[in-house]
């Protein structure tokens, strides 16, 4: 049974800004549901609290970065790039402020449905010039992304998992790289976020079924290793599917496809996510099967890439699953 980490990013942050005073910790009034109250209780003079006024947060922040401070901006990721996205483009991504974009509740990770579900955020912020982006996929990755933001010379989008996260990994975030999480030759597996966990799941019961899977998990979403990128594919036989927690245009499909294209590369590719459409309230489970994000989509998308059935069932994928209960508990709630 995998580990589960409860609440890692409020002991990462804390352990990482605590006695940095040029660090600052800004919450736009969801201050205990981004696991930063006891930070605020700890270390008030590092804690600013800008309430429920997103846009004022933003030219606030760029203010804070003019005058050598690196500010950490925690809300729900909705909230962050929706309602202020000209203070964000204007005020931070201009003039290349060192504002790090702590954004919660990334794409389905909430029953809250639309107005609480980041589900283009990656497709905004990869049009944006001089932004970084940063996706945890399991609580060492939650752990080690602040250090990881705070490496980069300008702002930093980041998708960060809360409450009850399982530990898949047991390196840090190593900005610019891919984790390769097999090195098969029939299929090549693009995953992010809790997507991985997913895939992980799919990857052992297609093994067992006979066929070669090559997984490339991504944290670093932006810059990104096209090369590195090129190399896996041009490793495997029949192409790529990716799986992504978001919609699937302007994502990690995107991105795969873009470098594709731009390479000449004649192998097909199957894009999995959200397609073309907003995710109602559920559970994470529930959403990630309604709308195709989970481990039994992924090998109908792979059967549909080599055009063979491996014959799976849902029990298969029971069977292979990395964590029985993590994916229902409380702490997705609002």
């Amino acid at each position: 049974m995998v580990e589960m980490v409860s609440r890692p990013y409020a002991t990462a942050f804390e352990n990482f800004a605590a006695g940095n005073p040029d660090i600052l910790c800004l919450s736009a009034d969801l201050t205990s549901s981004c696991e930063i109250d006891g930070f605020r209780d700890r270390h008030p003079d590092q804690f600013l609290s800008l309430g429920m006024a997103e846009q004022n947060m933003m030219s606030f922040a760029g203010g804070l970065g003019l005058a050598g401070f690196r500010p950490f901006i925690h809300t729900f990721g909705v909230f962050m790039y929706r309602r202020p996205y000209d203070q964000l483009m204007a005020s931070i991504a201009y003039p290349r402020r060192k504002v790090r974009l702590m954004g919660f509740l990334p794409g389905v990770t909430t029953p809250g449905g639309m107005t609480h579900q980041s589900i283009e955020d990656i497709s905004v912020m990869r049009s944006i010039p001089n932004m970084s982006i940063l996706e945890t996929g399991d609580a060492t990755e939650v752990e080690s992304i602040c250090e990881a933001a705070d490496s980069i010379d300008g702002p930093v989008w980041c998708r960060v998992l809360r409450g009850s996260v399982p530990r898949l990994f047991d390196t840090p975030i190593k900005v610019g790289e891919m984790r390769v999480l097999s090195e098969g030759s029939d299929v090549l597996v693009v995953t992010s976020g809790i997507t991985t966990e997913e895939a992980m799941r799919a990857r052992s019961a297609l093994q067992g079924a006979g066929l070669s899977i090559r997984h490339l998990h991504l944290h670093t979403i932006k810059p990104f290793d096209h090369k590195a990128l090129l190399d896996h594919i041009g490793s495997v036989r029949h192409g790529v599917v990716t799986l992504e927690n978001h919609v699937t245009e302007g994502g990690i499909g995107s991105l795969v496809a873009e470098t594709m294209a731009d390479a000449g590369v004649g192998k097909r590719l199957v894009r999995l996510g959200l397609r073309d459409t907003y995710a109602h309230g559920g559970s994470r489970a529930y959403l990630m099967r309604y709308y195709g994000l989970d481990a039994l989509a992924l090998v109908r998308g792979i059967e549909d890439l080599t055009g063979e059935s491996y014959g799976l069932t849902e029990d298969d994928l029971d069977a292979a699953r990395v964590d029985e209960v993590h994916s229902l508990v409380k702490a997705e709630a609002l």
